[in-house]
């Protein structure tokens, strides 16, 4: 039986008009093909079906064209979120993108994922972690192709991406003050989380720079059911005769969370309590009632990413700055009730 010839760039070159040498540089992502016959070749790839057989094109060019990436925890919305906008960055410049998921968020764990990546002969490995333990065990990895992290603050590292989430505490903090309110509680995030460590000193940071008393910090996990209980423990401090007027939570999940608490209590907000969450899930303009937060823009930080990574790729080297993050006030903070009731601001 006589096997049927796989396609070839001759053939997407014959079909097309076109050299060899152009099929290549358009499969090749290339900028110096015009865009009529870039158009023009692409049209003949999609006609003939024609698929680049990437080992091949990796021995001759050199390049996968196939960025790695090791992150943990993507059932959590940001390193998933910022997941999607790494793959559509990377598309977008004509990249694959091939992702390796820690068990856990532990040293040993991404040393194993980045090492692993680095034998699938990836272009430049992207490694996502805002967890100390990953973090600390970056320094220590050696995987022979250039190396990106993302990660929650400048931890002095080259090649660093990250969102300033001092800055996005700072727009919470500050939108909860310049309401009138005396201070501002704070629900962080766990422990060892480096983007709840940076959100909660900016907050402290803040009061301290006002002159407000700072509240007894309260422990979450990024989920809503601790978001309710820290909610029931609000809920009793005001019973106890402590002023609780404004929360702001470490992320939107946990302020979802808070607001069932509060509800249940028969606790308004904004007109008994402010509520500012961060992230800005999509459920988050349909909560009841719909959330003021901080909106991370996980699409850009995918972009700089990508530009990092192509950057280091061709033998040179770029430090963006960090992604600036935007509040979105919705219907969950308001003036507190006595400075709505005298329309002055609330004395000591």
């Amino acid at each position: 039986m006589v096997g049927v010839r796989s396609l070839g760039m001759s053939d997407v070159a014959a079909h097309a008009g076109v050299s060899h040498q152009t099929v290549s540089r358009v499969i090749n992502g290339r900028p110096n093909v015009a865009a009529a016959t870039r158009k023009k070749v692409l049209e003949a790839i999609a006609e003939l079906g024609y698929r680049p057989n990437s080992a091949a094109r990796a021995l001759v060019t050199g390049s996968s064209r196939t960025l790695g990436l090791a992150i943990a925890n993507i059932s959590q919305y940001g390193p998933a979120q910022t997941m999607l906008g790494l793959e559509r960055a990377a598309r977008e410049a004509g990249y694959f993108l091939t992702v390796s998921v820690l068990d856990d968020d532990t040293a040993g764990d991404m040393i194993e994922a980045v090492e692993r990546l680095a034998t699938q002969s990836v272009d430049a490995i992207v490694a996502l972690s805002t967890y100390e333990g990953a973090v600390r065990a970056l320094p220590d990895v050696s995987p022979r192709v250039p190396m990106i992290a993302v990660q929650a603050e400048d931890g002095g590292q080259d090649s660093a991406v990250w969102v300033d989430q001092e800055a996005g505490a700072a727009l919470a903090t500050r939108h909860l003050l310049e309401l009138g309110h005396r201070t501002v509680h704070h629900l962080r995030g766990p422990a060892n989380a480096l983007e709840a460590d940076a959100r909660e000193r900016r907050w402290r940071l803040e009061l301290e720079a006002a002159g407000a008393v700072v509240p007894r910090v309260l422990h979450g996990d990024w989920w809503p059911p601790t978001g309710y209980l820290a909610g029931r423990e609000l809920i009793a401090r005001r019973r106890g005769g402590e002023v609780v007027t404004a929360v702001f939570a470490a992320n939107d999940q946990m302020a979802l969370g808070l607001l069932r608490a509060f509800a249940e209590a028969g606790i308004r907000v904004p007109d008994d309590i402010s509520v500012v969450g961060f992230d800005d899930v999509p459920e988050a303009a349909y909560y009841a009632p719909p959330l003021t937060t901080v909106r991370q823009d996980f699409a850009e930080l995918g972009r700089r990413v990508i530009q990092v990574a192509l950057a280091r790729i061709g033998g040179t080297s770029v430090q963006p700055e960090p992604v600036q993050p935007t509040l979105l006030v919705r219907s969950t903070t308001a003036p507190p009730p006595r400075v709505k009731a005298s329309g002055r601001r609330q004395q000591g």
